[in-house]
């Protein structure tokens, strides 16, 4: 790894790392396309979609333990729903990690796309949002589909390098009803446990290229708790424009490039 490189990594781990802590999400949706398309676009560096996931998963796995400290701090984590979902969706990430191993860059980019337009059109539907001030520990939501949900989320999440924080999100919001303040902070816990599977995973097939994802993670965790900071102090309406903007342009010029090659 060059020095213009590890530079860049740097510096992009740090961004989305703030942009994880703010959003609530692992980071992979806006991680995964800048560590394809930034390196080239500047000439320090051209990286797989393979060695993309792989990394990730380690810059994601930072970035949602130090945003979710920040948002547990807040009481806007709740414990019961990362209980509930977390655990199958480690189950769903070690699978989905494991069994990468054998799928091309190509497919692995189609996946993540498919996922980051399903999530962007969720988000943009319209929803009367509940109240903010609300204990984390109280609300109440179907046990088994958010299982369910978890698994599966996991599973996908864990081919990509990506835990899934993304697709959470709105179906957290749409389909568990659960206020968008709670479901940011709670996602980054889930997140974590997916992410710590996922890394598991990715390392015991070898697709972890250790230089580069300590670089992102040196830029994440001091990114992730300024992000969580500011998020407090952010509309919640905001936050859920922020959300679907993002998974939007990311999915779509994903699925580009799948289509064109570049």
């Amino acid at each position: 790894m060059t020095t213009n490189l590890g530079i860049t990594l740097f510096t992009l781990g740090l961004g989305g790392g703030f942009l994880s802590g703010l959003l609530g999400l692992g980071g992979a949706i806006f991680m995964i396309p800048l560590l394809l398309y930034v390196p080239p676009l500047l000439h320090v560096g051209d990286i797989s979609m393979k060695t993309v996931a792989a990394v990730s998963m380690v810059q994601v796995l930072s970035a949602s333990i130090s945003g979710v400290l920040v948002h547990h701090k807040n009481r806007f984590v709740s414990k019961t729903l990362i209980a509930t979902m977390g655990v199958t969706m480690v189950l769903g990430s070690l699978s989905g990690s494991i069994f990468s191993k054998r799928m091309s860059s190509t497919f692995l980019l189609a996946v993540f796309a498919t996922m980051a337009v399903i999530a962007a059109i969720m988000m943009f539907v319209p929803r009367p949002e509940q109240k903010e001030e609300v204990d984390p520990e109280k609300i109440k939501f179907n046990k088994p589909a958010a299982a369910l949900v978890g698994l599966s989320v996991g599973f996908f999440g864990g081919m990509v390098g990506a835990p899934g924080a993304f697709i959470l999100i709105p179906i957290m919001i749409y389909l568990l009803k659960i206020p968008t303040r709670i479901v940011i902070g709670t996602t980054l816990g889930i997140v974590f446990l997916g992410a710590l599977a996922g890394t598991i995973g990715k390392f015991a097939t070898g697709q972890i290229v250790w230089p580069m994802a300590l670089t992102l993670v040196a830029g994440t965790v001091p990114g992730a708790r300024i992000g969580g900071a500011v998020s407090k102090k952010t509309k919640v309406q905001t936050l859920r424009v922020m959300i679907a903007v993002i998974i939007a342009i990311t999915g779509l010029r994903m699925f580009y490039q799948v289509f064109t090659g570049r």
